[in-house]
């Protein structure tokens, strides 16, 4: 193959990355642009579609240009995103009709438990493997639809078009040719019937979505079309390698068998657990998803959301001005060998699995008139890790498969602290690859066993690729109080939001 390269990009909640990949699945060249976050009211989060989509085209010429190559040396485009946010807009300007509706996004809160009070969550929940939820799209298009002016004439028209923020970037790097999402993307819907792979004409109407706006579905390997922008490719690439960034962190991660298990540490944390070719029952706060699908095929796997995870140490940092760069919060958690009973509840958008309660709020408590920043710092560190040890227990509890280790990657996971922590709350081994970003290899992964840049699993399988290990020390009985600790910050929150 005389095409040598994959343009990989990783759009996600905080920004987009854009990376040049070779043959070997090494990391030429990264590009990376961080994108504004809106908040107009309390609990909603909001992204521009076009400043995000003006940041693919300005990370891909700037990781080409530092890569030293030529678009015509590229096999294929490949896209990892930020999972259920919803965009909508008008197919004959190209335009969003409004700002996207970010994940985190509460404002539909109201919507979602009317729908449940009306008796559709089990519905939901059977077909999609999904909470009935403000986290999921179908109910964020529900809330443009009713209330962004020009909506319904669009549609009347018929030229309104959804989509997850991978079907926007399709849409527009096929200069408007390609309306499609990955069943990866579309799962995370609620309008995606999982076990029969389609949209599903009872979900649509009992959120108020059309099903003639929605994404064709493909495969995560499929190839989706070609690029058509000019500004960027002189000529036209295959788009493949579609799959929403936990999903592409698990298969980066390499996760092909049952027991299998990534945590992918970034704004929120995504613990997904392979489980194999048929879906299992999801309760208790978990859900089921599609883990990719491949060859025809698809692969489920268990996911616990955690709604805050990361985005607490950047609030501690930019809310809370306690320390100024990383280096300075490392040498503030030097300072204490623990806790010391400070705990931080990170409610800040509701709570994720296994609690699933969006309306509580954020909350620091157990502090002491000796309490100062490295204790708050490192409550903040700990409750990342504590939210994932509750996933994985429910996970291993819900599923009856056993752990086989636990993989991370993200922004966080290069905190030796957290990774230890992390190992010691789990009681078994974290590992770490020397590659933080796992969702744009699995994107580069599938998008390239797709199109036979790589012959099969066992090539990239056998691509050399060193990893830190970290196994658990901490004693079980300081264990335990740390985490009978945590149980009980949690439980105080939750109550004070139901005494309020």
């Amino acid at each position: 193959m005389n095409k040598q390269y994959l343009l990989t990009i990783d759009q996600s909640t905080s920004g987009t990355k854009a990376f040049v990949i070779n043959l070997s699945g090494t990391i030429v060249a990264r590009s990376n642009a961080e994108h504004k976050q809106f908040y107009p009211f309390p609990g909603w989060v909001e992204h521009d579609p076009m400043e995000i989509y003006h940041h693919v085209i300005e990370t891909s010429r700037n990781v080409l240009r530092k890569a030293g190559i030529q678009p015509c040396e590229l096999a294929a485009v490949t896209i990892t995103n930020q999972r259920e946010t919803a965009v909508m807009w008008d197919r004959t300007t190209g335009k969003p009709i409004g700002s996207a509706i970010v994940w985190q996004c509460q404002r539909t809160a109201a919507a979602c438990e009317s729908l449940k009070k009306a008796g559709y969550a089990d519905i939901v929940q059977d077909k999609t493997g999904l909470l009935l939820d403000p986290y999921f799209s179908a109910s964020k298009w529900g809330w443009m639809l009713e209330n962004i002016e020009d909506a319904a004439k669009m549609l009347e028209a018929g030229t309104l078009l959804a989509g997850t923020m991978d079907s926007w970037l399709i849409w527009k790097l096929s200069g408007g040719a390609v309306h499609a999402t990955d069943v990866t993307n579309a799962s995370r819907t609620s309008l995606f019937n999982i076990h029969k792979l389609r949209w599903d004409g009872e979900l649509c109407k009992i959120f108020g979505i059309p099903p003639e706006i929605l994404p064709e579905v493909k495969f995560s390997d499929d190839r989706f079309g070609f690029t058509n922008i000019s500004e960027l490719f002189e000529e036209q690439v295959p788009i493949t390698g579609i799959i929403g960034d936990s999903q592409a962190a698990l298969f980066g991660q390499l996760c092909f068998e049952p027991g299998m298990a990534k945590a992918t540490y970034g704004t929120g944390t995504s613990v997904l657990m392979n489980v194999g070719e048929k879906p299992v029952p999801a309760a208790n706060g978990l859900v089921l998803a599609i883990a990719w699908g491949m060859g025809g095929k698809v692969t489920y796997a268990l996911e616990a959301v955690i709604r805050t995870s990361g985005d607490s140490i950047k609030w501690v940092r930019d809310n809370l001005g306690l320390f100024a760069t990383f280096e300075e919060m490392d040498n503030l958690l030097a300072q204490v060998h623990d806790n010391e009973g400070v705990y931080l509840v990170p409610a800040f958008v509701g709570l994720g699995a296994p609690y699933w309660e969006p309306n509580v709020r954020a909350s620091i408590m157990g502090m002491n008139r000796g309490s100062g920043r490295p204790h708050i710092i490192r409550a903040a560190l700990e409750s990342i890790a504590y939210q994932v040890y509750d996933a994985v227990q429910l996970m291993q509890e819900e599923s009856g498969i056993p752990l086989a280790g636990l993989r991370a990657d993200g922004g966080a996971s290069d905190n030796g602290l957290l990774m230890q922590f992390q190992a010691d709350m789990i009681g078994s081994s974290v590992t770490k690859s020397d590659v933080a970003e796992l969702s744009a290899m699995g994107s580069a992964y599938m998008g390239g066993l797709g199109i036979g840049f790589w012959s099969g699993i066992d090539q990239i399988a056998g691509q050399h690729r060193s990893r830190r290990y970290y196994e658990p020390s901490m004693v079980e009985a300081e264990r335990k109080r740390n985490y009978e600790g945590w149980v009980r910050a949690v439980a105080a929150v939750l109550h004070g939001s139901k005494e309020a």
